[in-house]
């Protein structure tokens, strides 16, 4: 394969990183250093750094998008740190169960109510067993707003991945084609 059939495969490798933002189950960031690691196999070193460490550094931002997402949305509200692990489980879990169940939303709908019904549910289970226990209404009022959050903070991640990707891929594009 030519050099320029590498360049075209590394841009298709890091074209991935679209479809695994948007859907959780799919690898998504990951496949920016991938794509630059072609190019640079390709390319060499000399060429192709540029490339690699746009892909690396957008990669560790994305990473660190879903963490500070997902932790400032629960700890302004005052969740326990089990919320957020909830919602992740939801997450895995809306997204496959409700894919028999419901073909067409299916999982986009478990992709929010997924997170959102592990996150109160696990909020409200805390707040019922906490040392200042409170009663079923108040736990599933704080549980519910607690699921909101984290929710929300989960589509604030998507959306950040999402620039993220095209932030990757433009400068892929900028930074290595000849």
């Amino acid at each position: 394969m030519t050099v320029e059939g590498f360049w075209w495969l590394a841009l298709l490798v890091q074209c991935l990183a679209l479809p695994g933002t948007l859907l959780p189950l799919l690898p998504g960031l990951i496949w920016l250093p991938i794509g630059a690691a072609l190019w640079w196999l390709a390319a060499g070193w000399s060429v192709a750094w540029p490339a690699v460490v746009l892909a690396l550094a957008v990669f560790g931002l994305g990473l660190s998008a879903d963490v500070v997402a997902l932790t400032l949305a629960s700890a302004r509200l005052g969740a326990s740190r089990w919320a957020p692990v909830a919602a992740g489980v939801g997450l895995l879990l809306g997204l496959v169960g409700l894919l028999p169940a419901l073909p067409v939303g299916g999982p986009v709908v478990g992709a929010l109510f997924g997170p959102w019904l592990a996150a109160a549910g696990t909020e409200m289970v805390v707040c019922l067993r906490s040392t200042q226990p409170m009663g079923w209404p108040q736990a599933m009022k704080r549980g519910a707003v607690v699921g909101v959050a984290v929710v929300a903070g989960l589509l604030v991640s998507r959306v950040a991945q999402v620039l993220l990707a095209l932030v990757g891929i433009a400068g892929f594009v900028a930074l290595s084609f000849r």
